[in-house]
C-alpha cells in the first residue's frame, strides 16, 4: 500500500525522520477497521525503510487518540462479539505495537490531548513520549467494564509497579502530562502547541545516533525486564561484540580524536 492510498493515515519525511499521524480528527482518531489495519501496513513499511531511523507517532487535531471506536465495533452479533474482539486484538493490533517494540529504530509518540484505551498502548509501546501539557493518558476501560489491553497492563506494571498500575486501570482517572512525567510514562512536556516541532527536533537529534547502538540499547533494556543480573551481563557482552566490530564504532573513535561529528552509517 503507497502513502498515497491511505484512507486514514498521513506520512511525513523530514530526512532520516518519518512522522505517522492518524488521521481521523473529528473522530478523535478512534481506531476503526480500516485504520486498525492500515496501521499494521505503515508499521511494517516504515521499519522497512532503511532510508529512516526515528519514526514519530502522532494524531491530527485534539487527541493522540481517544482509543476504539466503538460505533466502528458496535455491529456484528452479540453472542459473538467476544471472540470477535480476541481476534481482532490479536491479529490487527498485536502486529502494529510489537512492530514498534520490536523495532530497530527509535519511535517516538507526540501526545496532544486524550492517549486513552487502545490509544494509551500505542503510546506506551514507543520508545519515547513527548507530552503536551494538557494531554492526558486515560484508561477507559473500568468504565464500560473491559480491562486494558494491546499490553497496556505489561506497561503500566513495569512503568508503575503493581498497586499504582492497579490503582490507574480501576480507577479510571485521567493521567496529565505533568503526572505522566513524574511517574515516568514520558519522557518531556512542553507547551500546547510545542509538541510537535518538539518531537521532531528530537528525533532529528537522535536520528544521528549510530544506528546499531540504538538497535541494541533498545533491544537490552527489553531483554533487562526478563532476565536476571548474570544472564543480563552476557547478553550485554554478546551486542557489544557486534557494536564494537561494525564501521560505525571505528567512526566514533576517529571522530572522536579528530574532535568533529561522528557520521554514521548503521553498519
Amino acid at each position: 500500500m503507497s502513502q498515497e492510498t491511505y484512507e486514514t493515515l498521513l506520512i511525513e519525511r523530514h530526512g532520516p525522520v518519518a512522522r505517522l499521524v492518524m488521521n481521523r480528527p473529528e473522530k478523535l482518531n478512534t481506531f476503526s477497521t480500516t485504520l486498525r489495519r492500515e496501521m499494521m501496513t505503515a508499521v511494517n513499511a516504515l521499519n522497512g525503510d532503511p532510508e529512516l531511523r526515528v519514526i514519530v507517532l502522532a494524531g491530527a487535531g485534539r487527541a493522540f487518540s481517544a482509543g476504539a471506536d466503538l460505533q466502528d465495533s458496535a455491529g456484528g452479533d452479540p453472542e459473538h462479539r467476544g471472540q470477535e474482539t480476541e481476534h481482532m486484538l490479536k491479529s490487527e493490533y498485536k502486529p502494529s505495537i510489537l512492530g514498534i517494540t520490536e523495532s530497530t529504530k527509535l519511535w517516538i509518540a507526540e501526545v496532544s490531548g486524550p492517549a486513552a484505551g487502545i490509544g494509551s498502548a500505542y503510546m506506551m509501546a514507543c520508545d519515547l513520549v513527548v507530552m503536551a501539557k494538557g494531554s492526558y493518558l486515560y484508561q477507559a476501560f473500568a468504565a464500560i467494564g473491559l480491562i486494558p489491553d494491546g499490553g497496556a497492563t505489561w506497561q503500566l506494571l513495569r512503568a508503575l509497579g503493581r498497586k499504582r498500575a492497579f490503582e490507574v486501570i480501576v480507577g479510571g482517572e485521567r493521567i496529565y502530562a505533568e503526572q505522566c512525567l513524574e511517574w515516568g510514562l514520558c519522557n518531556r512536556v512542553v507547551e500546547e502547541g510545542d509538541e510537535t516541532q518538539a518531537a521532531l527536533d528530537w528525533a532529528s537529534t537522535l536520528a544521528k545516533k549510530a544506528p546499531l547502538a540504538v538497535q541494541f540499547s533498545k533491544k537490552a533494556i527489553a531483554m533487562a525486564a526478563d532476565l536476571n543480573f548474570g544472564e543480563m551481563i552476557s547478553q550485554e557482552a554478546a551486542m557489544q561484540n557486534i557494536c564494537i566490530a561494525s564501521d560505525d564504532s571505528a567512526e566514533g573513535v576517529t571522530a572522536f580524536f579528530e574532535k568533529r561529528a561522528p557520521v554514521f552509517k548503521g553498519r
